[in-house]
């Protein structure tokens, strides 16, 4: 999937030459509990502060037969937080094939959130470092339970 948004990154529209990283998540939820109570706040927050930017925001359920359906945010909005805000929240650059992989990695059963971001926290300093002729040659992103394994392991006596 990333090697697919960052082909269509790199198609020259200038709306983008000033932007920050963009990232993409996949967030199993189970489907019995896929409200907005939660996490979603929290996501209005980090846009109304202007952290990121939400390029795309789709709501997938998984059957238990593997067959994948697009669900609305009305449909997970339990009343605790304006969900239609991220009504429309398609940039184009999700297409069916990546709804589709994204699907493949979570559990039939299952609600995936499937999200597109910038972080437009980091636009001034990314697009100074693109002017400049620097390029980006490696990225990554190191789970929080990996770094907590990793703290427990280096703890004598663990």
């Amino acid at each position: 999937m990333a090697e697919q948004l960052d082909d269509r990154l790199q198609d020259g529209r200038d709306d983008l030459a000033e932007s920050g990283p963009v990232d993409y998540l996949v967030v199993e939820l189970p489907t019995d509990r896929a409200t907005g109570d939660a996490a979603f706040p929290h996501l209005v927050d980090l846009v109304d502060r202007g952290i990121i930017r939400i390029l795309d925001l789709v709501i997938v359920s998984r059957d238990a037969d593997g067959s994948v359906v697009g669900i609305g945010m009305d449909e997970l909005d339990d009343g605790s937080t304006s969900l239609e805000v991220f009504a429309g929240a398609r940039s184009g650059l999700l297409d069916e094939d990546d709804l589709a992989e994204a699907a493949d990695v979570v559990a039939p059963g299952t609600t995936a959130a499937v999200l597109v971001y910038e972080n437009a926290w980091a636009a001034p300093f990314a697009t100074a470092l693109r002017r400049n002729g620097a390029r980006l040659v490696a990225s990554g992103r190191i789970p929080v339970q990996a770094l907590l394994a990793s703290l427990d392991a280096d703890e004598p006596g663990r």
